[in-house]
């Protein structure tokens, strides 16, 4: 008996203990890079002084305006919350480059600052002048250490070897040359085909950077093999063969149909609605690809990740390697799921929802985002705003789900997205709620019941975000204070 019940007792503090874990806040408000990095903002315009290198004055000219444009891309980035610092991911990573650094004082004299961009994309960059930043997509679709210590060694390198730099010059020196200067009047002259004929002098400078760019690649993928070794990290180029389909996440069929998902919600989908009809007469078929071939690589400048991957297999080293901490992954997705939200795509944000069932996630929060995305569709549709709320894709990078789930949002009538939205108000995961989670669903009932009322919108908004200062949800809120 004493057995059973200390079994009992154990299984109840897991529950708690996972209850405890889905409950707590992803990030506050505060980490935003708006807040936190304010102070950080200031230095690095203070320490990136663009450095009197050119005689000429034009070249010089040239030179700081793109300098500063690299200035201006950071900090306005962090104005406009493009980076968060979150203290657990911010550790790992930063234990990471650390490491590379201190294994390699001479080509890393000091750890570069790190920043943490909210983009879903599978990407880091180096910006030169020692700074680095790290997609959150990245550390989402990373398996192990070793995989995501490569690509930051990587990208360390292209700092330590002067690549930002020394590509600003170039295109400064390139812009302010004869032959530039004499293709583009030459270009204006002319009377016809103004278009093609500029087109075919951008296209000489372009060519010759993309070999620069990847004759660079091929650089610091060698010289990231080298950080590694010396820092003692195991090294596992396979993670090129892997980023060869980092971009194709939207092309990732679903485990079951869009009604079985809806209807765990007790939400009636209507198949006609996901169908294209062309004049509201026939339905239009469309025949999906699921080839990967011809997809951008997700490191947009880079080599062929298989050709990447051929060059370095003989580094490979023996295992086992580190997996990722699953609290960091989940962490990562759920921030990504909540930046889409933000930047208005209910269909990726839904769609992302979805995988993450499909993965047997029970995290009752993708519910209370599964709500919000239906919600805002229904605000959005109020405001006469529905298709930017979709924000239809190119059906190349797109699986049929996708296509089905876009024409369901497009073609649901809107008393039904009124109806999906009563219904999930009253839907019984609000329980397992926090009360910042409870008051953003109070926030939402008011914005689609009060679309033309902007005085209520901004004393329900204020209401919250005085109610829960720190909630990461203050995000939404606070655009509608200032109505």
């Amino acid at each position: 008996m004493s057995t059973c019940r200390s079994l009992t007792l154990s299984a109840l503090l897991l529950c708690a203990q996972s209850l405890v874990a889905q409950n707590k806040p992803i990030y506050d408000f505060q980490d935003l890079s708006h807040a936190y990095y304010e102070r950080q903002k200031d230095s690095l315009k203070k320490a990136w002084s663009c450095p009197a290198i050119y005689k000429d004055k034009d070249t010089q000219k040239k030179y700081k305006e793109i300098w500063n444009g690299r200035t201006d891309f950071i900090t306005e980035a962090i104005d406009d919350d493009g980076y968060l610092y979150e203290n657990e991911m911010h550790n790992y990573l930063d234990g990471i480059i650390r490491q590379i650094a201190q294994a390699n004082p001479k080509l890393i004299p000091q750890a570069p600052m790190l920043l943490i961009d909210r983009g879903t994309s599978v990407n880091a960059y180096a910006t030169g002048s020692n700074l680095l930043a790290v997609n959150i997509g990245l550390l989402a679709f990373s398996r192990t250490r070793e995989e995501l210590a490569l690509v930051l060694a990587h990208e360390m390198s292209h700092n330590a070897l002067l690549h930002p730099e020394n590509g600003m010059k170039k295109r400064a020196e390139w812009l302010t040359s004869d032959e530039y200067k004499q293709s583009l009047n030459a270009v204006l002259d002319s009377k016809y085909e103004r278009y093609s004929r500029l087109k075919k002098v951008f296209e000489g400078y372009s060519f010759d950077r993309s070999k620069h760019q990847r004759y660079h690649e091929g650089d610091a993928d060698s010289l990231a093999i080298v950080l590694l070794k010396n820092a003692h990290i195991g090294v596992d180029p396979a993670v090129f063969l892997r980023l060869d389909s980092a971009d194709i996440q939207y092309r990732q069929p679903l485990k079951k149909s869009l009604k079985e998902y809806f209807a765990a919600y007790q939400l009636p989908v209507d198949e006609s609605w996901m169908v294209k009809r062309t004049k509201g007469l026939s339905a239009k078929a469309y025949s999906f690809n699921t080839t990967t071939a011809g997809l951008a690589d997700s490191l947009k400048t880079h080599p062929d990740c298989v050709e990447r991957y051929n060059k370095n297999k003989h580094e490979q080293t023996s295992g086992p390697f580190t997996p990722i901490p699953a609290s960091l992954r989940n962490k990562a997705m759920k921030m990504m799921v909540w930046n889409i939200y933000c930047n208005g795509n209910m269909t990726a944000a839904l769609y992302r929802i979805l995988l993450e069932k499909d993965l047997g996630n029970t995290d009752p929060w993708y519910d209370f985002m599964f709500s919000n995305v239906m919600s805002g569709l229904y605000y959005a549709d109020q405001k006469l705003n529905r298709f930017n709320a979709i924000a239809v894709k190119p059906k190349e990078y797109i699986s049929t789900n996708y296509y089905e789930l876009e024409m369901m949002f497009e073609q649901m009538p809107r008393e039904k997205l009124e109806a999906f939205h009563n219904t999930l108000q009253q839907a019984s995961f609000w329980s397992n709620m926090t009360p910042p989670e409870q008051g953003f669903k109070s926030l939402m009932q008011t914005l689609v019941t009060s679309t033309s009322d902007n005085d209520k919108q901004k004393t329900a908004a204020k209401s919250f975000t005085s109610s829960f200062p720190n909630s990461l949800y203050c995000e939404f809120a606070t655009p509608f204070t200032k109505k």
